[in-house]
């Protein structure tokens, strides 16, 4: 399923992007699910992070589309974003926010086509795997691959990652659904790590990015088991 977020305020333009778009879905056969915005406000407020696509318009009356770009791009530097526009001098400024492409006014179905077809070429070739981290900002959009392990801080968890730190509201056991079949195991009750990341284990604690972290009894042989089979390259 392909996540296409519109953020258009014109119906005319939403009605006809969305006609494109289910004509684009049945001589493509790929399933794209498709929600609407009428303002960059409303997509910036509360940013999910779940999107593959934008089509944002440029012109908008509360929040224009680059500046929606901007913030967008704060927390997701993945998804792909096409602005809809009349105003081609913003191509330059589209480089800022690393936008794809231009679907110029009045949309045709041809050119659109191609330009979608484009898009989602570049995302099947991606091949990663993100988590959605509930940040004080809205929503983080993080590779899979980014994360060096997560540790359970009371009510919170934090992410120890390639970008950083970030605390966020979640569970370790939901976390460990999530993580799990990526390469991840929970060594101790406060500890999820990336066994991409595991240097070596000595004396019941696994070494990652320069630190100690504690295995606890009950879990050193399923986590040694784990760590040699992602070694060796075998998955369950």
């Amino acid at each position: 399923m392909i996540n296409i977020a519109i953020v258009e305020d014109e119906k005319l333009y939403v009605s006809q992007l969305k006609e494109y778009i289910s004509r684009y879905e049945k001589e493509s056969g790929n399933r794209i699910n498709v929600r609407v915005f009428p303002d960059g406000a409303e997509i910036v407020e509360n940013y999910s992070g779940d999107f593959d696509i934008i089509l944002m318009d440029i012109q908008m009356k509360y929040m224009d589309g680059m500046t929606a770009a901007e913030q967008i791009r704060k927390l997701d530097s993945e998804v792909i974003i096409m602005f809809i526009t009349n105003m081609t001098q913003y191509a330059i400024r589209g480089y800022e926010v690393d936008a794809l492409d231009y679907v110029v006014k009045p949309v045709e179905y041809f050119p659109f086509s191609q330009k979608l077809d484009r898009a989602i070429g570049r995302l099947q070739n991606k091949k990663k795997v993100f988590v959605s981290i509930p940040v004080e900002d809205g929503v983080l959009k993080m590779e899979i691959d980014d994360i060096y392990y997560v540790e359970s801080m009371g009510h919170s968890l934090i992410y120890r990652t390639k970008k950083g730190e970030f605390t966020a509201r979640g569970t370790m056991k939901d976390m460990e659904e999530i993580l799990s079949p990526y390469g991840f195991f929970r060594c101790n009750k406060g500890y999820i790590v990336n066994l991409k990341y595991v240097d070596g284990v000595k004396e019941g604690v696994c070494l990652i990015n320069d630190e100690e972290l504690l295995i606890s009894r009950a879990k050193k042989k399923p986590f040694m088991e784990a760590l040699v089979n992602y070694m060796s390259g075998v998955t369950e």
